[in-house]
Parts: C-alpha cells; structure tokens; sequence
C-alpha cells in the first residue's frame, strides 16, 4: 500500500514589481506632500520631508516646481525670489536657494527640482509599461548602446550646468545660453534662451535627460530583477511506500 504526503500549500506571494511599483509611487509622491502640508500649516512634518529629501538634490528654488503659488503649479525665476545671491560664492548662493522653500504668496518648493521629478517618475513608467510588456512574454533587457545613448542627455546637461555655476548661480553660460541665442539667430523669445522658467531650453533639457536617465535605468535593471526574482521549478512531491511484509519465497530444504 503506498501513502502520498500532501504537498505544502503554497503562499501568494506579492509580486516584486508591484512592490517596486507601490515604493516608487510612494517614494515620488512624498516631495509633493511637502508644499501641501506647508500649505495646511504642518510646518514641521513638511520641513521634515524637506529635510529627508535634501541628500538626493540640490533643491534649489529656482528649479523647483512650486504648488499654491499665483498659477497654482509652477516655477519661479531667480530675480523673482525674494532671497539675494548678490556677492555670495556657488556654495553660500546654493544653501540659500535651498533653505528658501516658499511663501504664502509664491507657494511652497516641491521637496525636490524638476530634474529629479523626471528622472524618479522615469523609472515608475517604465515599470507600469514593463508590468504589460511581460505578459506577453520575456522582456529582453535594454541593449548597452540605447543604455548609453540615453545617458548622454544627462551627461551634456547636467555636466555643462555644473560647469557653468561655477562662475555663479545664475552668471554661468547656462542660464543666459548667449550661445544658443547666437545659434539660432534669436528666433525664439529672450524668455527661452535665459533662466530656469518652465518652458525654458533649460527647463527642456532637465525635462529630456531626466526622463532619458531614468528610462535607461529602468530598461536595462527590470528585466535582469525579473530574471532574478522568477521561481524556480517546483519540488518534486516525496511519496513514501509503507513498509510490507517481504514477498521473496524461501526454498524448501533438500532432502538428502
């Protein structure tokens, strides 16, 4: 007689990525809280969002998005704050425009810039896009040429700008872009060539390389954490046999 043992119920597990998912949603939204509870008057919890977030940016005011302003959703221009930069050093002007996060009557700095809001919701896209892709099948992880590719934005942008605050917050080649102006005869109002507005070249450029940044990442990362994560085939099931009296026949004795 053979006994079969029952297999172990199986858990449900959550899958990896609608946790990714669920921790970038929360990990995006909570910048935008920080203006909202100063807003409602919960100065130290929106200070402390501030606070929690200042390692990943520069926050400076002029390239932040600004909630319960004038327009509602929006960005203010260096002369337009009230803080003076005037004769300060890149590091004093860069604490400044941090410490500033808002008023009632320009609204309240997201707890990070524009930058970082592209390049953290970049990732989260792609991850809502891939939760489909891999439906269908396996996903096949970013090619290192597109990864590097999508990188470059970023790299011409983000590094220019670092160059050029080194002549000062708001004196460097990138805030006025002379250049760019010079380039394309000065089709364009001044209000795109100077500053860090939305709708800005400047504002543009953080828009595309972060979005770009972030996408690289997430196209080449996901499909290797997938791969990562997947199961491994099931345990083969134990089955027992109980223990039976022996069936092998004795040979009766010869007789002499």
């Amino acid at each position: 007689m053979q006994q079969q043992t029952a297999a172990p119920a199986r858990r449900r597990r959550l899958d990896w990525l609608a946790a990714a998912i669920i921790l970038m949603v929360v990990f995006n939204g909570l910048p935008f809280l920080a203006p909202i509870f100063m807003e409602m008057g919960w100065t130290q919890a929106g200070r402390l969002i501030y606070l929690a977030y200042s390692p990943l940016c520069h926050q400076m005011a002029q390239r932040s998005f600004f909630l319960f302003g004038p327009a509602g959703f929006q960005m203010h221009e260096l002369a337009d704050l009230p803080v003076s930069t005037e004769g300060m050093s890149t590091a004093q002007a860069l604490v400044t425009l941090r410490l500033f996060v808002g008023s009632e009557t320009l609204g309240w700095k997201v707890a990070w810039s524009d930058r970082m809001v592209y390049m953290y919701t970049a990732p989260l896209l792609v991850a809502i896009v891939y939760a489909f892709l891999r439906r269908r099948g396996r996903v096949k992880p970013l090619p290192l040429w597109a990864f590097a590719l999508l990188l470059l934005p970023m790299a011409l942008d983000g590094g220019t700008h670092w160059l050029s605050d080194f002549a000062g917050i708001g004196a460097g080649f990138r805030y006025d872009n002379a250049w760019l102006a010079q380039l394309t005869g000065h089709a364009l109002p001044p209000s795109f060539y100077a500053g860090d507005a939305f709708g800005s070249f400047n504002s543009i450029m953080r828009l595309v390389s972060g979005l770009t940044f972030g996408a690289a990442f997430g196209g080449l990362l996901f499909p290797y954490i997938d791969l990562a994560a997947r199961p491994g085939p099931p345990a083969p099931v134990q089955r027992e046999q109980a223990a039976g009296p022996s069936s092998a026949s004795a040979g009766t004795p010869s007789r002499p």
